[in-house]
């Protein structure tokens, strides 16, 4: 056995050799076109891979589910067209289509619409958790309908997302009144930062249950969700986040619901030198990796 820093940079180190049509897969995608702030997150796929070396060499030990032990396969990174949003998530929705369950590292969270859009093609409109700073509902950004800011407004919109089954855990950033009550009249259950430290992680992880309950279900989360004092690699930063414990428990408390596909994103390793953030956004990947593991076959 290799020790993990001579791994090659694919997610836990080449420890996930399933077929190349293995029905979980996972994607990079180096996409950050959709930024508003600070860009960089096309970097982050490279660096959550190298990260994830760490935890090359074992199973979760909440539930002993095992990532490397599910037909899995990284399938490196998916092809984007340079400097064009529209095109670009045409060719992300086009890869994502024939993948079974797929967990994508991003790129900002405008992936997320076309992931979306691949997956409903399959199932039919989905419920969604969404770890965030932001509501991602906004219906444009400075002018940009597509935009890292919008995704979730264009999936309700499309009839992507079943309302009734969408929660958002985290949100904490200056919104709009108009935005925050057009995204509750959509059905959505938003859970604030504040209420996850006032509740703890096990209350909101049984309000995340009884909202999206037994159906099909979409996990996305942003890495700007834990505060940028413990991951301060991110393009849009907020104060009063997560801690990384408290999302690590919050994913734990979510096993046995029907997770159909996730992503991580808008990890920018640039703005962290100490690689934290990208170890953290690693962590939520192998979290998501266990829940897929032990989801309902």
């Amino acid at each position: 056995m290799h020790p993990t820093f001579a791994l090659p940079p694919s997610f836990l180190g080449g420890c996930l050799s399933g077929p190349p049509d293995a029905a979980f897969q996972i994607a990079g995608i180096p996409f950050d076109l959709g930024t508003t702030n600070r860009a960089g997150a096309r970097d982050a796929p490279y660096a959550v891979r190298r990260a994830s070396r760490m935890l090359a060499d074992g199973a979760n030990p909440c539930g002993w589910a095992d990532p490397a032990a599910l037909s899995v396969v990284d399938r490196g990174d998916f092809e984007l067209a340079l400097g064009d949003i529209k095109q670009s998530l045409e060719l992300i929705e086009r890869q994502a289509a024939g993948i079974g369950h797929l967990l994508a590292i991003g790129g900002d969270h405008t992936i997320t619409l076309a992931l979306l859009r691949a997956l409903v093609r399959r199932t039919g409109p989905v419920g969604l958790i969404h770890f965030d700073a932001h509501l991602d509902t906004w219906p444009d950004n400075f002018g940009q309908p597509l935009a890292h800011g919008s995704p979730f407004r264009w999936a309700l919109e499309e009839g992507l997302l079943d309302g009734s089954r969408v929660i958002q855990v985290g949100i904490r950033s200056p919104v709009p009144r108009d935005v925050h009550e057009w995204t509750l009249a959509q059905g959505v259950t938003i859970v604030t930062a504040e209420e996850v430290h006032l509740l703890g992680p096990e209350a909101v992880s049984q309000r995340i249950r009884s909202v999206v309950g037994e159906g099909r279900t979409y996990l996305s989360f942003d890495i700007d969700a834990i505060d940028p004092g413990q991951a301060p690699g991110t393009g849009t930063p907020e104060v009063g986040g997560l801690t990384p414990r408290e999302s690590q428990r919050l994913l734990r408390g979510l096993a046995g619901i029907n997770i159909v596909g996730g992503d991580v994103v808008e990890v920018a390793p640039q703005y962290d030198a100490t690689t934290v953030t990208a170890q953290i956004g690693a962590q939520m990947m192998f979290e998501i990796l266990a829940l897929l593991a032990l989801a309902p076959k």
